[in-house]
């Protein structure tokens, strides 16, 4: 038997039958019914606003796969760079595949001189590094008159090149911007990770330790892409008015910016230091579940209704972290809040568990990065991610200029009032 949805319009009686595909149904049913009727759905809750191919997230199960491989798989075998392209391409690269891209990659990590010169001395001495990070990423596309040419493979090609290899650049320059510390170049001789730790802490003889620099890239790994969310709907949606990449990517970091989206690491270690002691935990819950003004940060998704994945992976690389940098004094407080909500019906039956956020944060702080850079540790992966939702969206015939309707909901026509009868 067919899978179809069968809709009703009660108020004339007309019926329309479309069929149902992968648990998804055309809303151009409504506009068949009637064309002045609108589905009313805030926040995209129950709207598929696009095919994709390139990431399945399955939040029931906790299951998240790109392309097809499971995250475990990947951030246990995989590197960056070989996800960065399996996202953009579809297919892992072969050896050869691989060599080309990580060389190209390399070879592109340089930023304009004028842009480190000019454009960043001129943020204020404290501005923060995501703001000059997403400012960055704009500008950086002024420099790059070829990017407006996206119907043209070639020219997309290079710009994708360019945002992945940069975007370490930028962020360890808008790092060290402000801490007041010299300007660090890239080092072709490095690893994609490696390269951005020797930018973000190189002060005379730096080494990097192996265990740091794979933790850095299994956390790239498992913040390249994350289906549909807030940062990637904002790249789709400007990109759909074929913006270039740069000013695409910038909107995509400004919606990475706030603390609901990629600020959430952020909230999570504020609220273990509030916390103080583990001997607090159990009134902290407390707290929590009285509705007292306390949040449980790091717990819970939109999409997953099962452990998050990517939290069991990132739990593990925690402790591979510490054993270089010594056990962050905020796990103990971490594990015992862990504990206590995954034993409480309160949570359990409201589906709320760990997500990535909760133990990322302390691996940040463990590495020594400040706060203010979580979130743009978060944008450098997720750049690709990005790139690969533009790339796919500018082959697809039924995309357009995105342009939801609205219900509105003001006052009907009325006259100018002039001044003197208001």
């Amino acid at each position: 038997m067919p899978e179809t949805i069968t809709i009703t319009d009660d108020r004339t009686g007309k019926q329309i039958t479309v069929p149902i595909t992968d648990g998804v149904f055309p809303a151009s049913a409504v506009r068949e019914l009637d064309p002045s009727l609108y589905i009313y759905d805030p926040a995209y809750m129950q709207t598929a606003a696009c095919k994709s191919s390139i990431t399945y997230l399955d939040g029931d199960n906790g299951v998240l796969r790109y392309r097809g491989y499971p995250i475990e798989q990947l951030a246990a075998k995989s590197t960056y760079l070989e996800v960065a392209y399996l996202l953009l391409n579809g297919e892992l690269p072969d050896a050869a595949q691989l060599a080309t891209w990580t060389y190209e990659v390399t070879n592109h990590t340089y930023i304009h001189e004028n842009m480190r010169k000019r454009f960043v001395d001129g943020f204020h001495y404290d501005a923060h590094p995501m703001g000059m990070f997403v400012s960055s990423l704009a500008a950086l596309g002024t420099f790059y008159n070829d990017a407006k040419d996206i119907d043209d493979k070639a020219s997309r090609d290079k710009q994708i090149l360019r945002l992945i290899a940069k975007t370490p650049t930028l962020a360890s320059m808008a790092y060290r911007f402000s801490a007041g510390l010299p300007f660090v170049y890239p080092d072709n001789d490095l690893s994609f990770p490696g390269n951005f730790l020797n930018m973000m802490w190189k002060v005379g003889e730096y080494n990097i330790d192996p265990r740091l620099e794979r933790a850095m890239d299994v956390l790239f790994i498992l913040h390249a892409d994350h289906e549909q969310n807030c940062g990637t709907t904002a790249m789709r949606i400007v990109g759909s008015s074929h913006a270039d990449p740069y000013t695409s990517a910038a909107a995509a970091a400004s919606a990475l910016y706030g603390p609901l989206h990629g600020g959430a690491n952020e909230a999570v270690v504020r609220m273990l230091t509030d916390i103080g002691h583990i001997d607090n935990v159990p009134a902290f819950i407390e707290e929590v579940k009285g509705g007292k003004g306390s949040r449980l940060m790091g717990f819970g998704h939109r999409v997953y209704k099962n452990y998050d994945p990517r939290a069991t992976i990132i739990k593990k690389t925690a402790y591979d972290v510490f054993e270089v940098t010594g056990k962050n004094p905020l796990l103990d407080i971490a594990l015992k809040l862990e504990e206590t909500a995954l034993s409480d019906p309160y949570f359990v039956d409201r589906k709320l568990y760990p997500n990535v956020d909760f133990y990322s944060g302390l691996i940040y702080q463990a590495m020594g990065f400040p706060v203010s850079m979580f979130t743009v540790l978060f944008a450098i992966p997720r750049t690709v991610g990005w790139l690969a939702h533009w790339q796919e969206l500018l082959g697809d015939k039924d995309q357009k200029i995105s342009r939801p309707r609205q219900w509105y909901t003001g006052v009907e026509a009325r006259d100018y009032t002039p001044m003197a009868g208001r």
